[in-house]
C-alpha cells in the first residue's frame, strides 16, 4: 500500500504515545448500510450476508500522555486493507479536553468530549450458562460467588452548554475494586490498525496503528442501552449531526459476537500517516 511520508505531530509530546490502564473490546455484527454511513466511499467494506464487523472499544487509562481519562470508540465497521483490514471509528468520546483535541487534530478521529458516570452496585449473580461453566472449569471465569459487583456507565456527550445521553453499558467486568481469584488470561501482543480522517478538523485521509500489550480473556458481554431522552439542547444541531449520532448509536445496541476484557493494558499509538486516494482505490 503506497503511503505518503507525511507524519503528524502532536503537542502530546513525540510518538508513539503510550497508554496504560484496562479495556473492554466488544465486537458486534453491525448492518452494513450503518457502516457505511460512516466510510468513506472509496474503501470496500468486509462484509457477509448485509452485516460487517464493529463494536465498541470502553477504556480507562491510568497513565497517559493526557493524564488519567475514560474512552468510548464506537467502532462502525471494517474495511479491506489487503492483504489485512482496518476498523473506522464512528465516534470516539473521552472525558480529557486535552484528548479530544489531540485525537481531532492529530490522529482525524471524530472526538468529542463527554462524561462518564459510573456507578457500582451488587446484583444477584446470574444462572451460569454451560459456556460460563467451561470457562471456570479452564480458569477463565469469574470468582464464584452469590452476588456480583456491577456497574453502569452513562455515556453523556457534551458540547458547550448542551448535553446528550448517548447510551447506558452495564458491565460486570472492569469494576473497580473487583477481586479475581481466577486466571486473567494469557499475555499477548497484537496490533489493531484503523484508518481515520475526512473529518472537519483533519481533511487528510490518515492510517495509524494501536500496538497492544495485555492480559485477555473472554468475558460475559455487556448489555448496551439507550437512555430515556433527558438531554438538555441549549442550541440547535443539524439534521446531519442528529442522524451520525443515531447511527453511533445503532452500533452500540447491535447484536455482540465477542466481549474481551484487556487487563495490564498498555496501548502504544504510532504517529498517523497520510494516505493516498490512489492506495486506496486499488
Amino acid at each position: 500500500m503506497e503511503v505518503a511520508e507525511t507524519k503528524c505531530s502532536s503537542d502530546y509530546g513525540k510518538p508513539p504515545w503510550i497508554f496504560k490502564g484496562s479495556a473492554l473490546y466488544q465486537l458486534h455484527l453491525v448492518k452494513s448500510e450503518t457502516a457505511r454511513a460512516f466510510i468513506p466511499k472509496e474503501f470496500r467494506l468486509v462484509e457477509a450476508f448485509g452485516y460487517t464487523l464493529g463494536g465498541f472499544f470502553l477504556a480507562s487509562y491510568e497513565d497517559s500522555p493526557a493524564g488519567f481519562f475514560d474512552e468510548l470508540v464506537v467502532i462502525a465497521g471494517t474495511v479491506w486493507n489487503p492483504p489485512t483490514s482496518c476498523a473506522w471509528a464512528a465516534k470516539v468520546l473521552v472525558n480529557s479536553g486535552d484528548a479530544c483535541d489531540h485525537g481531532r487534530k492529530k490522529v482525524g478521529l471524530p472526538s468529542q468530549v463527554a462524561k462518564f458516570s459510573k456507578k457500582i452496585t451488587a446484583v444477584p449473580r446470574r444462572r451460569k450458562s454451560k459456556f460460563s461453566g467451561f470457562l471456570d472449569n479452564i480458569g477463565l471465569g469469574t470468582a464464584s460467588s452469590s452476588t456480583e459487583d456491577c456497574m453502569d456507565v452513562l455515556v453523556t456527550e457534551t458540547n458547550g452548554p448542551s448535553t446528550i445521553d448517548i447510551c447506558n453499558i452495564n458491565l460486570t467486568t472492569l469494576v473497580p475494586g473487583m477481586k479475581f481469584d481466577k486466571w486473567k488470561g494469557p499475555a499477548i501482543k497484537m496490533s489493531l490498525p484503523s484508518f481515520s480522517g475526512r473529518t472537519e478538523y483533519n481533511p487528510n485521509l490518515l492510517k495509524y496503528s494501536c500496538n497492544i500489550e495485555c492480559r485477555v480473556r473472554a468475558v460475559r458481554a455487556a448489555e448496551v442501552s439507550r437512555p430515556s431522552l433527558s438531554s438538555k439542547h441549549d442550541t440547535e444541531e443539524s439534521l446531519s449531526e442528529h442522524d451520525r449520532r443515531n447511527l453511533s448509536i445503532s452500533v452500540m445496541l447491535s447484536k455482540p459476537l465477542l466481549a474481551l476484557e484487556l487487563g495490564c493494558l498498555k496501548m502504544q499509538v504510532e504517529a498517523p500517516v497520510v494516505v493516498s486516494h490512489h492506495s486506496t482505490s486499488r
